[in-house]
């Protein structure tokens, strides 16, 4: 997994309330499930499927677009964009069967906990405040989906 590694303050603040002085270094490329695998929070197999869930929901093209397709206009000639849309097409529909799949084998109350972490990218917390969960409560739900997950795609 790449690092990009920034400077941030620190959270903590003094006996006082004064606020810290020290800065702590994060990495913008790691996700909630990364971090929780990182840490020994999650098994590999729970990691191993979030990592597909997440890779499906991303080849399905499933998240917000954010900008314009500039590789597709009004009057462009399929030859101009040297892709083959059918194949596109299909590998979408195939990544967005397996995820329905994947969310459907979860049932409405562990899709909520493992759409927010894996594909939205949420941190625990924040997701725990979302759903109205007590704290700490949001990490036991999500290893059960994550079980649900691995046994869905059949992961040893």
């Amino acid at each position: 997994m790449p690092q990009i590694l920034a400077e941030r303050p620190s959270p903590d603040t003094a006996p006082d309330g004064t606020p810290s002085r020290r800065t702590v270094t994060v990495n913008l490329a790691e996700s909630p499930l990364t971090w929780l695998a990182a840490r020994r929070l999650i098994s590999d197999r729970q990691a191993a499927a979030g990592e597909a869930v997440r890779r499906d929901f991303e080849h399905a093209q499933l998240g917000p677009r954010v900008t314009m397709r500039w590789d597709v206009y009004p009057g462009s000639a399929p030859e101009r964009t040297g892709r083959d849309p059918a194949g596109a097409t299909v590998a979408h529909l195939a990544a967005r069967a397996r995820f329905d799949g994947a969310m459907a084998a979860l049932g409405p109350g562990l899709q909520d906990i493992a759409w927010r972490i894996i594909c939205a990218g949420e941190g625990m917390a924040q997701a725990e405040k979302s759903l109205g969960w007590p704290a700490r409560s949001g990490r036991l739900v999500l290893t059960l989906a994550l079980d649900r997950i691995a046994d869905y795609y059949q992961l040893p």
